[in-house]
Formats: C-alpha cells, sequence, structure tokens
C-alpha cells in the first residue's frame, strides 16, 4: 500500500522517514519528493509498504505525530490523475491568454 506523508521538514531524510514508519511493519520503498530545479525537498513524501493491515496501523498510528518539529499529515496515497499532473483542467499554470513575457507583445509602433 502506497501511504502519503505531508508536511515534512525539509530536515527529514529518507532514512528518518523510515525508521518512523517501520515501527509498524516492513517498508518496501521510502521517497521524499524533491523540486526538480533546485533539488530542495517539496515537504512530502510516499511510504510503500507490502500488507494493508500495517500500511493502516503507520497511518493511524502516525497521523499528527511530530517529526522534526512538524506535525505530519499522514493518509492513503491516491492514484495520480491521467497526465500525472495537477488536476487543474486545462493544464492551468499559463497565466493567461495574452503573449509575450516580459512587459511586451502586440504590434510595435512606429512614433
Amino acid at each position: 500500500m502506497n501511504i502519503y506523508v505531508g508536511n515534512l521538514a525539509r530536515e527529514v531524510t529518507e532514512a528518518e522517514l523510515r525508521e518512523a514508519f517501520e515501527a509498524f511493519g516492513e517498508v518496501t520503498s521510502v521517497n521524499i519528493i524533491k523540486d526538480k530545479y533546485s533539488g530542495q525537498p517539496r515537504g512530502f513524501g510516499f511510504v510503500e509498504m507490502p500488507t494493508k493491515a500495517e500500511a493502516q496501523a503507520a497511518i493511524d498510528g502516525l497521523k499528527g505525530k511530530t517529526l522534526e518539529e512538524r506535525t505530519l499529515d499522514v493518509s492513503e496515497a491516491r492514484p495520480r490523475t491521467e497526465g500525472g499532473r495537477s488536476s487543474r483542467p486545462y493544464g492551468g499554470g499559463s497565466g493567461g491568454g495574452r503573449s509575450g513575457g516580459f512587459g511586451g507583445g502586440g504590434k510595435r509602433r512606429g512614433y
């Protein structure tokens, strides 16, 4: 079972997260998500546990607990939506329908 872990402090390592979950059973994998440009942790990750019973025990046992002075948000991971990015319709994030980037756009006028 794949488990979402949110509100992670930047200092938390995959080894520390694994250790916290191993108190409830076997951990198959741990993955803290990092920003693809800066390499800094994004504050959430995923823990894979082989049995649903152990995973549910970990969710119940760690939800709301503190790790590195941050309260953990722990829940069963939802499957990724088609396309693998956000759930926003039409892609989102483009910032509107205007052309150009740095204050330009439109026709140049010869004054």
